[in-house]
């Protein structure tokens, strides 16, 4: 398999533009790439655990040239039509659509997804595209009467500024679009600081959309830097050019973006962990919930924010599921995530598989029992990569490994007897990202997605936990953050409110009636 899958690898950098050795710092176009002296970071495929192509990292002084040439650029863009930019994204998401192949090849082959998988995150970054151009003629204020006579009040939005985007490796392309394409409409710069462990895919983005930057004249809006925590993400972090940072990744990485950049005043749109559950009522359609849950707790190997980690379901149907979930887990195939019959691929590196194995350690140490799976897999040809078992284990909610989202393919099975019993288990975790129930009862529907029913940010009826549209705000409560990406109003948090009031009369009354009379 060596030599075969070593010349696929060089077709799928070939077609994206990407060398054996690459830059890491642009400021967008096809000249915009910076020359560095950084040290060198290598990016391996899960998949076999071999380097792809090495990256030189950006140091402190590449970060201060792509800042000076966002704050320019900010500058004029933001003068630009809204409908103009919705213009220039929409190019975008048509060099998504040329190079969708490619980049899903690359995504899997660096992220270990499955490559319907990584061909789905392409199609929703081009989805948002089509979304934001949309968007742009749509970036409505409200107009509201004065109590004042001869006066009229609206408010307004404008461009807030230099976007900063920290995203994670699960994701390396969908969040890049869900805030840079609608930032850019909204007329902000991007700032964007891919994973250290998915840098070629960042790459390989801006290789795609460079022409589209040429051709519009905005080098300095979408500009992206690799480099380490001390030279580029903390300076992020602290920056009062930027009034926002997006962030995704952990809860602990989450608190430190919020104090760092609350502490200067700035603003945070956090999306972090999710302890997703799924109930599971005793009229449940049980064909549809094993195949929901599958997916949910299987897909992209158990390492999306919106995986599947818990099964609250009716004691007196917990036999049945449980029996055709393991049933349906046995047909699951782990393997090289770019054969067309594999369903899971690799974790993302050893890290991650002893996280792990130690959940699943701490599940047996606390009394729980664990049903199937949890065992390194060697797959043949893919020796190196990180291949595990899907886990499923019959827990107690109140577990401390229970109450922490470990990224890896573990579902917990719990069992509750009342309906009331089951929303206190399912909102008894710290996390509040995603949320689904199975049943046929318009009651429990209903209280599901009641003010006393699920606290997530996302809570779905008869359907899994993953898999978000890109129409609907996503994001989550509690310790996910709060923060809101993707549809619906979300376009908000990238521009800055501004209530006008203009007097066309010729008097000067004061509001609430104040009189203020001289002489």
């Amino acid at each position: 398999m060596g030599g075969a899958f070593n010349a696929e690898i060089k077709q799928i950098l070939d077609v994206l533009g990407i060398k054996s050795v690459n830059f890491g710092a642009t400021t967008g176009g096809s000249s915009g790439w910076l020359e560095t002296k950084g040290k060198a970071l290598v990016s391996y495929s899960p998949i076999n655990g071999k380097p792809i192509a090495s990256v030189l990292m950006a140091e402190k002084k590449d970060y201060d040239a792509v800042m000076e040439k966002a704050q320019a650029a900010f500058k004029i863009f933001r003068m630009m039509p809204a409908p103009r930019r919705g213009e220039m994204v929409r190019e975008i998401g048509d060099a998504l659509r040329v190079n969708k192949k490619a980049l899903g090849a690359l995504i899997a082959l660096e992220v270990g997804k499955i490559k319907a998988e990584g061909e789905g995150e392409v199609q929703e970054m081009i989805d948002i595209a089509d979304f934001a151009m949309g968007l742009s003629r749509q970036l409505y204020g409200l107009t509201m009467h004065s109590e004042r006579p001869e006066h009229r009040m609206y408010e307004q939005w404008h461009p807030l500024g230099i976007v900063g985007l920290i995203t994670s490796f699960n994701f390396p392309a969908a969040p890049w679009s869900w805030n840079s394409l609608i930032a850019s409409v909204c007329g902000d710069a991007i700032v964007f600081k891919p994973s250290s462990k998915t840098p070629l895919t960042s790459i390989a983005i801006q290789n795609i959309i460079a022409p589209v930057v040429d051709k519009y004249g905005v080098e300095g809006i979408f500009n992206m830097i690799i480099g380490s925590r001390q030279d580029v993400g903390e300076p992020m972090l602290h920056d009062p050019r930027m009034p926002l940072i997006s962030a995704t990744g952990s809860t602990v990485m989450g608190k430190h973006v919020g104090e760092v950049v609350g502490g200067r005043l700035g603003r945070s749109l956090l999306e972090l962990g999710g302890n997703n559950a799924i109930i599971v009522t005793e009229d449940a359609d049980m064909d549809m919930a094993v195949r929901a849950t599958l997916f949910g707790a299987v897909g992209t190997a158990g390492q999306r924010c919106t995986s599947t980690r818990r099964i609250i379901i009716h004691a007196s149907v917990k036999a049945t599921f449980v029996n055709n979930l393991l049933r349906a887990y046995k047909q699951v195939k782990v393997g090289n995530p770019l054969d067309d019959d594999t369903l899971m691929g690799p974790l993302i590196d050893d890290g991650a598989v002893l996280a792990m194995e130690e959940a699943l350690k701490a599940v047996k140490d606390c009394g729980g029992n664990v049903l199937c799976g949890g065992e390194r897999i060697k797959v043949a040809g893919c020796e190196g990569g990180h291949y595990v078992s899907p886990a499923v284990a019959e827990v107690k909610n109140e577990f401390p490994i229970v109450q922490s989202e470990t990224f890896a393919p573990i579902l917990y099975i719990i069992e509750y007897n009342t309906f009331d019993q089951a929303l206190e288990l399912h909102n008894d975790v710290p996390q509040g990202l995603s949320s689904a129930i199975f049943t046929t009862s318009l009651h429990y529907q209903e209280r599901f997605l009641s003010h006393k029913g699920s606290d997530c940010g996302i809570a779905n009826v008869n359907l899994g936990t993953s898999g978000a549209e890109i129409g609907g705000a996503f994001g989550g409560e509690k310790e996910t953050g709060g923060g809101r990406e993707s549809g619906s109003d979300a376009w908000r948090v990238y521009m800055r409110r501004q209530t006008n009031t203009i007097n066309w009369g010729k008097e000067l009354p004061l509001a609430q009636g104040i009189e203020f009379n001289i002489g």
